[in-house]
């Protein structure tokens, strides 16, 4: 009896484990309740959030490096180039008006591309982005989104990932490193060509 009442115990220990465990993944990993289901399920988890992470510390790590190397060059380049007055000249109206010029060209873009396969919807204003994108959730799709943003010379400066059962929502605030100017509707059509081209090698 005694034997019986510890292996109850333990049963019922292991099943609210796997209860809690099955509450902290999304529900696309998790299609069925028994027990195999949902430690494999969490295996793909997270070997998912291992890879993001790796991606993270080495977007993290590139950033570090560009910017030690744009201070260095930036102390060179002061050495090199003369101090400029202590009073600088007033600006002309020529000069004003140039000013507001360049401050009434930063307004806010917003462009939608839809498809079966993602909904994009991108906010820019200057070089800063809020990409949204709504699909169907895939195995390793993040991380594929993440090296095309990246490949795109968009810095992925916050991610925040939210899923309902088999869907998806990926928010990323991005900001353009390249000199090229991007327009909302370049960087909505590029992802909707990403979102293809990672449907099409799913497929095969």
């Amino acid at each position: 009896m005694a034997h019986i009442a510890v292996e109850r115990n333990r049963r019922k220990q292991m099943n609210e484990h796997l209860r809690v465990l099955r509450s902290l993944m999304p529900g696309s990993c998790v299609q069925r309740g028994d027990h195999a289901s949902i430690i494999g399920g969490a295996i793909e988890f997270v070997r998912e959030l291992e890879q993001l992470l790796q991606c993270l510390e080495s977007q993290k790590r590139r950033r570090l490096y560009g910017e030690a190397s744009r201070q260095m060059g930036d102390s060179s380049l002061a050495i090199q180039q003369p101090q400029p007055p202590l009073f600088p000249p007033l600006p002309l109206p020529d000069d004003h008006m140039k000013l507001v010029d360049f401050e009434t060209e930063l307004r806010e873009e917003t462009a939608e591309n839809k498809s079966c396969l993602a909904d994009v919807e991108v906010k820019l204003l200057g070089f800063d982005a809020m990409i949204k994108i709504l699909s169907r959730r895939r195995p390793g799709q993040l991380i594929n989104t993440i090296a095309a943003l990246e490949e795109l010379e968009l810095n992925i400066l916050h991610i925040n990932i939210t899923t309902i059962e088999q869907t998806v929502l990926y928010s990323f605030n991005v900001k353009i490193e390249s000199e090229s100017r991007f327009t909302a509707e370049d960087i909505a059509s590029s992802v909707q060509q990403i979102f293809n081209f990672i449907h099409a090698n799913s497929s095969m």
